[in-house]
């Protein structure tokens, strides 16, 4: 990938920060990472926000284990090369939902338990926000996840406070598409964690990130403009930016 490319994406994360205000001065964020590409992109790029940007804030890179054996060797260095310390929360996720609960939907569960172990993890070392590697697309896949699959109109926010928890919840990468996310992993010739759950690749939600290539093809730029869409809908919607500081 070309150091424009590399602009393009840093400017879309900080531009999605300055809209949504997701890091301010003083923040302690705990980054969530899965080992995929998402979530070594979002490090990076939150490295050179912190280098590149007058703000002051620390990276706690955190990777839940959800009972897979998965080799993270891979993760732990490419931490190390940013000079941060990789932290591991062990967990029987992974048994939990496919064993002792036998889910139909082991997604949904396996996200709702690794977010919660997350969020622990995040407050044990003092965090008061929590990084998701969500991506526009990600954006466009759940909002048309909920119309197709349960009739209602929802979708995630840029940001999230957890008053139960005392977190923020914020996804850093909601202005940058999957492929620039793609493009950029290999050109950095980083290789992702392989995921050994059962269940990965089988999912609705892949089904619905197909049928949206499609649609790219057809009517290329079709997920910015979705979620334009979502920011142009008025005061009301949680997806209005917020005016920037002068």
């Amino acid at each position: 990938m070309s150091n424009r490319r590399i602009k393009i994406i840093f400017r879309r994360v900080r531009d999605a920060n300055l809209n949504y205000r997701l890091i301010e001065n003083g923040d302690r964020i705990a980054v969530a990472l899965s080992g995929g590409k998402d979530s070594f992109a979002m490090l990076y790029f939150l490295d050179l926000l912190k280098q590149h940007t007058p703000l002051l804030f620390d990276i706690v890179p955190v990777y839940v284990d959800l009972g897979w054996d998965n080799d993270i060797e891979t993760l732990v260095e490419f931490c190390q090369s940013l000079d941060l310390e990789l932290i591991t929360e062990k967990t029987n996720i992974g048994r939990v939902v496919f064993q002792t609960r036998q889910e139909k939907n082991p997604c949904a569960l396996c996200s709702n338990l690794r977010r919660g172990a997350l969020n622990r993890v995040a407050k044990r070392h003092n965090c008061n926000k929590l990084a998701l590697g969500h991506h526009l697309d990600d954006v466009v896949h759940t909002l048309f996840m909920s119309i197709l699959y349960e009739s209602r109109f929802n979708v995630f926010k840029p940001s999230t406070y957890l008053s139960r928890m005392d977190i923020t919840m914020i996804r850093p990468l909601i202005y940058v598409e999957e492929r620039d996310i793609r493009l950029f992993i290999e050109s950095m010739g980083l290789n992702p964690v392989k995921n050994r759950c059962p269940a990965d690749g089988l999912t609705k939600r892949q089904e619905v990130a197909e049928l949206f290539d499609r649609m790219e093809e057809m009517h290329p730029g079709a997920r910015q403009r979705i979620v334009s869409s979502l920011e142009n809908l008025g005061p009301d919607c949680f997806w209005q930016p917020q005016p920037r500081p002068r």
